[in-house]
């Protein structure tokens, strides 16, 4: 093909255009994040300790009984999840669930059928809207 090759017979030398540099995105828990089926996400107590029932405290490192249930707060439900919402407490064994980093939180990937109990937090404004019980 005429003037696609130089007349001595050498490769053109292309100049390379600048590329402009991605935002490198991680996943936000939540704006950006859809989780699939009936997955929840989860955030374990900061510390991992617990205290035992005569008040001493029981560090992280110790080895967990492997079938003790744990609370954790629900950050973010998928679409099929019928139980809990966003905001939620849920009760779990957690050798079931996957753990998962966002946003440099550490957070526990479950399925609905994983979720043993749900607490949800109670209305502040609840009490004062109710109406008065009956006396008799």
């Amino acid at each position: 093909m005429p003037g696609t090759t130089p007349s001595d017979g050498a490769k053109p030398t292309r100049t390379p255009t600048p590329r402009r540099a991605r935002a490198k995105k991680s996943p936000s828990t939540g704006d950006d994040l859809r989780l699939t089926g009936d997955r929840l996400v989860v955030q374990l107590p900061e510390n991992g300790e617990r205290k035992s029932a005569s008040g001493l405290l029981i560090p992280a490192t110790a080895a967990p009984a492997p079938k003790r249930l744990a609370w954790a707060d629900v950050k973010l439900v998928g679409p099929d999840v019928r139980v809990a919402a966003q905001g939620d407490r849920v009760l779990f064994l957690p050798s079931s669930g996957l753990e998962v980093e966002l946003d440099g939180q550490e957070l526990v990937l479950l399925r609905e059928r994983d979720v043993q109990a749900v607490s949800s937090a109670p209305a502040s404004d609840a009490r004062s809207q109710r109406a008065p019980g009956q006396y008799l």
